[in-house]
């Protein structure tokens, strides 16, 4: 088990890479990742049973300990990225399938690498996790919600289908994973420090997935779509981090707040435009997964820095 963490430790920690590796090797060889296509939803469920897995009674009681830092990272998260990426997708005037897939990116709850990050940068780790953690619980309502609102200007949204997805990819694999830790403690804090790897492996291959099965529109779009990718990040981390700065957070918290707004799930994103538009959708989704796994650790050496 020794070697296994290591080998965990070691993915987690170089993660970006294997992200950028896998992109590359998907686009210039599709053929070996388009199988994994009708798996994404999977995956992504596989994911977050671990992110379940690893949650404790102590992640909610957290919660209730620092209640407005909570409730100003959830309120932020829900509204700077969704209102951002309608902004973009106007300001370019984004062909439907891409403004779709940035909105699905934009609509998603914060990733568990934000967790990370945070603690790579010296913020509130507490609290990015209490974040990702409310936000996760609320996405089966607000995520379709939030899509129907901004993307229905380009695309007919079927909010019910959006809702369901997202409980079964989400919800259901997130409790599944708490009911597990709480019956099977002692096994299960054995098997957490994995965790990270089979999420790595799991993530690498969604973007394989999506980046082989989308060469085309990458070629074609490709400098818009991560052009967009990257504005949105950026700008999300910094709206996230000035929000928390004008609600008179803690430094720490600022820098979670931050790191959580402008870090998505965007694995979610990918399977829902899969599951329910344009495969095309999902590629800013997987271009945001490559990006955002590079300015995280990139913002967290600078504020480690200063």
């Amino acid at each position: 088990m020794n070697l296994i963490e290591r080998v965990s430790h070691f993915a987690g920690k170089t993660f970006a890479l294997w992200v950028v590796l896998i992109g590359i090797i998907a686009f210039f060889v599709p053929s070996g990742f388009l199988w994994i296509s009708p798996f994404i939803s999977l995956l992504l469920g596989v994911i977050m049973f671990g992110m379940g897995m690893t949650l404790t009674t102590d992640d909610f009681k957290r919660v209730a300990k620092q209640p407005k830092s909570v409730a100003v990272g959830v309120a932020a998260q829900f509204s700077i990225m969704p209102l951002l990426a309608f902004g973009l997708a106007k300001a370019f005037q984004l062909p439907p399938e891409i403004a779709i897939g940035v909105i699905l990116v934009g609509c998603c709850p914060g990733g568990t690498a934000s967790n990370v990050i945070t603690y790579l940068a010296k913020g509130n780790t507490a609290l990015s996790v209490a974040i990702t953690s409310v936000s996760t619980l609320l996405a089966p309502v607000l995520t379709p919600a939030l899509i129907y609102l901004f993307a229905s200007e380009w695309l007919e949204v079927s909010f019910l289908s959006l809702f369901v997805s997202v409980i079964q990819v989400v919800l259901v694999p997130v409790i599944l994973g708490i009911m597990v830790r709480s019956l099977f403690k002692e096994k299960v804090k054995k098997a957490v420090p994995v965790m990270p790897l089979v999420s790595v492996i799991a993530i690498v291959a969604i973007v394989g997935a999506v980046v082989g099965g989308n060469k085309e529109a990458i070629v074609t779009s490709g400098v818009l779509i991560f052009t967009i990718v990257v504005l949105h990040n950026v700008l999300g981390l910094l709206v996230g981090f000035g929000l928390a700065k004008a609600m008179k957070l803690d430094y720490s918290s600022q820098k979670a707040i931050s790191i959580e707004v402008g870090m998505q799930n965007s694995g979610l994103g990918a399977a829902l435009a899969m599951a329910h538009f344009n495969p095309v959708a999902a590629v800013p989704s997987a271009l945001f997964s490559l990006w955002h796994n590079v300015s995280g650790p990139v913002a967290a050496t600078l504020w480690n820095r200063k």
